[in-house]
């Protein structure tokens, strides 16, 4: 799409991890780039770097060295508090074990992200409705987590990293713990929130199926990105 703007840019990013007297090089040298309404595809097996570089550019890690900027600020420079603040205002965050609060309904697992953000409750109330039934769950709201599919589950999850309007959805390996069919619907809701309303949205998978859905696709291998071209 002409004139979408760059939303994201790292250079040069490094994730070192000490294993006893080993150090990791879990990522190598990453310089990539976003723009704002993409659909990114991160591929490559167990052990690339793929969940490293998603928990970075999230800002629940830091580099070891390299920058990320989002919206032209180095959000490697920002203190723990300016941290917080980001990932509560740009990112939404959705994981493989869905992470949902098991005491919680769908409505209230949802709502829960705006609590720390002060929104007063009754607005809470009519965002997560409306969250829950833009994923398809009119009728689960009231249920809990045990009381639902993985497949729920994982929309509840999706609704719940839109509570705070994010620009930027982050998805670490989504439909892992879903089957083919169950899957491939998580990934259409994904990409009708990239179609319908502009998300940015990242997903990590090592399924070829996952990142079919993606306009743009990069393989890590190693830490680092590999010259491997991407699906139509």
């Amino acid at each position: 799409m002409a004139g979408r703007e760059l939303l994201i840019r790292t250079l040069d990013l490094h994730r070192d991890f000490q294993m006893g007297h080993v150090t990791v090089h879990a990522l190598d040298g990453v310089s990539l780039t976003v723009e704002e309404g993409e659909f990114l595809g991160v591929m490559g097996p167990s052990g690339s770097g793929k969940s490293t570089l998603l928990h970075l550019l999230g800002g629940l890690d830091r580099p070891t060295a390299g920058h990320i900027w989002v919206r032209g600020q180095d959000i490697t420079a920002l203190d723990e508090n300016e941290l917080a603040a980001y990932r509560r205002q740009e990112v939404g965050f959705v994981f493989q074990a869905f992470n949902l609060i098991s005491t919680m309904t769908a409505l209230q697992n949802v709502e829960f992200p705006m609590l720390f953000a002060r929104v007063p409750p009754a607005q809470r109330r009519e965002r997560a409705r409306y969250l829950l039934e833009t994923v398809g769950l009119t009728d689960r709201m009231g249920h809990k987590p045990t009381e639902l599919s993985g497949g729920e589950q994982q929309r509840v999850a999706i609704a719940r990293a839109l509570a705070n309007d994010p620009a930027i959805i982050l998805a670490d390996e989504p439909t892992g713990n879903l089957d083919s069919r169950t899957g491939a619907e998580v990934m259409e809701a994904l990409a009708r929130l990239n179609r319908e309303q502009g998300r940015t949205i990242i997903v990590v998978s090592h399924d070829p199926a996952v990142v079919a859905f993606a306009g743009q696709c990069i393989h890590l291998l190693d830490g680092r990105i590999a010259d491997a071209p991407t699906p139509p």
